[in-house]
């Protein structure tokens, strides 16, 4: 059994988790994703909606290393391959902070943010087509691109598929409502 970590050195983080539970594909019960947080060590597990989103205690050491140790518990359990991104609390505040299309006015329920597993240097960051998907925009920043949507996530270019190519990264889309209730459930 793993040693148990001291829950005093604990902060909340918040893991994002791509592709589970998304048109019938994929499916993994938050009851069982939750074991595996808690198995890993993790503290506080909570789940916000069936999307992969979840909320937890843990030193700043073990959140580095759950991103791998969960995607190979799930591998092990459910057969499929599904990448994990963290983020600690105070990102994801400064993440809802700056978002530069909410600042522009643009309408909130076409807001979304992708959250990348790593930074992309500066010439993987200028192989991004700005007219890739007009109407749609997108601004890199750091490890997250801020996406404005007008006409849906389901009609646009700006994929996973095209950011995780482009950046040589891995990528995962919150919308920004669900964005806005993580940073209230991680401490707000």
């Amino acid at each position: 059994m793993a040693k148990r970590e001291k829950p005093r050195t604990a902060s909340f983080h918040v893991a994002l988790l791509r592709g589970i539970n998304v048109g019938g594909k994929n499916k993994l019960p938050m009851k069982e994703l939750v074991e595996i947080f808690t198995d890993a060590d993790a503290r506080d597990v909570l789940t916000y909606i069936q999307s992969g989103n979840i909320v937890f205690r843990a030193s700043a050491a073990l959140a580095r290393r759950l991103p791998a140790v969960v995607a190979k518990a799930i591998s092990n359990r459910f057969g499929f391959e599904v990448p994990v991104v963290v983020r600690t609390a105070e990102e994801l505040r400064r993440v809802a902070r700056a978002n530069p299309f909410l600042r522009a006015g643009r309408k909130e329920g076409a807001l979304l943010v992708s959250f990348l597993a790593s930074e992309p240097s500066p010439t993987q960051a200028r192989a991004l087509d700005p007219d890739r998907s007009s109407p749609d925009e997108f601004e890199l920043r750091g490890r997250e691109i801020y996406l404005y949507c007008p006409n849906g996530i389901g009609r646009t270019k700006l994929t996973n598929a095209y950011f995780d190519s482009k950046l040589a990264t891995t990528s995962t889309v919150r919308n920004w409502k669900t964005v806005l209730r993580l940073v209230e459930l991680s401490g707000g």
